[in-house]
């Protein structure tokens, strides 16, 4: 199956009208993704790329069945449209706004607790199931083919760089989701290949991670007690010096800690085929993937 969204996802996207919201709602209704409603305030009655659009993500939900959101409002105002998007009780936000505070998504993952709903994001690409033609985010959909590989990431970039030469080397993927590279993100490395590990469809993952934080660490813990499909890994930022931001917000070198050979490291420790050069990312999965076939 293709984990977080599948043909029967219903999205709403939040920020329509606007020419990101507008531009990537087209390219995800070409992909096949059904997105049933759009939501921007004051402009309730209208339509935008040949979707009704509501003014609050409560009517959009009652009139659609919405079950999922897209979210392009604003750095100011996305921590509130996330807020209004769970309140709404969808059962997935997929949050595409770079910029957050991170005062607001602390504010954010307080107000999810306890809360049916899984946020994607901030400052991520989104989640894509090739089998399902579904696409919630804003990655170039070409690039991707259905098979056996889940892919995790905290580079937008990056992520597209894995899962195109896996395509090329006729390795399909089963869901790839870009979880942002910002401090307060809603979903772990952790949550995902929990998911991962429970879906039938998928054989191996490949997680991207990058410099800053212990989000590399807490998963490589994960996936030495809990994990049994393999998992290839890279880190990006070997070279950054400590306090230079790269990148992204989350990816600093605070006090010594978070550098890309101690993640690697604690990767390798929990069983992890870790890479060194990104272009090895795909070569890497095929050859592991023929050893247990």
């Amino acid at each position: 199956m293709s984990i977080l969204c599948n043909e029967d996802t219903r999205v709403m996207v939040q920020g329509i009208t606007g020419r990101n919201g507008r531009f990537h709602t087209a390219r995800c209704l070409e992909y096949g993704t059904r997105i049933v409603a759009g939501v921007s305030p004051g402009k309730g009655g209208s339509e935008a790329e040949g979707v009704p659009v509501f003014d609050t993500a409560a009517q959009a939900v009652s009139e659609t069945g919405a079950n999922a959101s897209l979210i392009f409002v604003p750095a100011p105002g996305a921590s509130d449209a996330i807020m209004e998007a769970a309140d709404a009780v969808v059962g997935l936000i997929v949050c595409i706004t770079e910029g957050i505070p991170a005062s607001d998504m602390v504010r954010v993952k307080r107000f999810l607790e306890g809360r049916p709903t899984r946020l994607i994001g901030p400052n991520c690409p989104g989640v894509i199931s090739p089998a399902s033609k579904c696409k919630i985010g804003i990655m170039p959909g070409f690039i991707h083919t259905p098979g056996p590989v889940g892919v995790i990431s905290r580079s937008g970039t990056l992520t597209y760089e894995a899962v195109d030469q896996l395509t090329r080397l006729g390795i399909g993927q089963s869901t790839c989701i870009g979880i942002g590279g910002d401090p307060v993100v809603g979903t772990s490395f952790v949550d995902l290949l929990d998911l991962f590990e429970r879906d039938n469809q998928t054989k191996a993952v490949v997680l991207i991670g990058e410099i800053g934080g212990n989000a590399e660490e807490e998963a490589a813990r994960f996936i030495r007690e809990k994990m049994t499909k393999p998992v290839v890994a890279f880190v990006a930022g070997k070279k950054a010096p400590a306090g230079k931001r790269m990148g992204h917000a989350g990816a600093i070198i605070s006090g010594g800690k978070g550098t890309a050979a101690e993640k690697l490291d604690a990767m390798r420790a929990a069983g992890v085929i870790a890479v060194d050069d990104p272009s090895a990312i795909g070569k890497t999965t095929k050859k592991l993937l023929l050893s247990r076939a």
